[in-house]
């Protein structure tokens, strides 16, 4: 049997994948998990041999969460399951570790398939992201008409987990509370973020982390 674990924030999501999977007699769901952290934890649990992984939830998103598991349980294969499909949303999501990506728009035809073919070790890439990644290799990845900045680097862990919760709509005092940081360190970072994402508000911000699955809507409409 396969055994695979679920992470994604949606029950209805998790009910659906899980349907899916189950009518094949070689997967076996052995767990599911709401949030990235909890993701992490059932993964050092249960050891699966696959671990299904949407991008866009809350605590630590799947992107970070995969960075985690792949950096302390190389032997889990790890597998997105999202919505999103951008060229750079992708590179980073081979660069974090994953070997397989899947659409949710094509879990019917291709996520059986695609856990079985990492079960054996072999990346799974539906056509539509194959597609997604060669054009990446080809072309420089172009949002509103012009190059996505790049001089002033990619940001750190630390800096991944402060964006999603300033996208999240959390106050600094909270993401301090949250981290176990300073107000002033939590400042600093946030000044980082911007100057690398060239971005002049939390609005823009949020747009990024929205655009790249980190996080899946904002939390509310007040943001400042």
């Amino acid at each position: 049997m396969i055994r695979v674990v679920l992470a994604d924030d949606h029950a209805v999501m998790r009910r659906g994948i899980r349907d899916i999977l189950e009518t094949d007699s070689e997967i076996e769901v052995i767990g599911e998990a709401a949030d990235g952290r909890e993701a992490i934890r059932l993964g050092e649990k249960l050891q699966p041999d696959v671990m299904i992984v949407d991008l866009g939830m809350p605590e630590l998103n799947g992107l970070d969460a995969i960075r985690h598991m792949r950096r302390e349980q190389p032997e889990v294969e790890l597998l997105v399951f999202s919505m999103h499909d951008s060229e750079e949303l992708i590179r980073e999501v081979c660069a974090a570790g994953a070997r397989g990506y899947v659409l949710k728009s094509d879990a019917a035809l291709y996520l059986a398939e695609a856990v079985k073919s990492l079960s054996r070790h072999k990346p799974f890439f539906t056509p539509r992201i194959s597609e997604a990644i060669l054009n990446s290799l080809v072309t420089s990845s172009v949002v509103n008409g012009k190059a996505e900045p790049t001089g002033h680097g990619p940001l750190s862990a630390r800096e991944r987990e402060i964006l999603q919760l300033l996208a999240e709509n959390k106050g600094n005092k909270e993401i301090a509370r949250r981290l176990a940081i300073s107000v002033r360190t939590v400042e600093t970072h946030r000044r980082s973020i911007m100057h690398k994402l060239n971005a002049n508000s939390i609005v823009e911000l949020v747009h990024y982390a929205i655009r790249n699955g980190i996080v899946q809507s904002p939390k509310a409409t007040d943001l400042h």
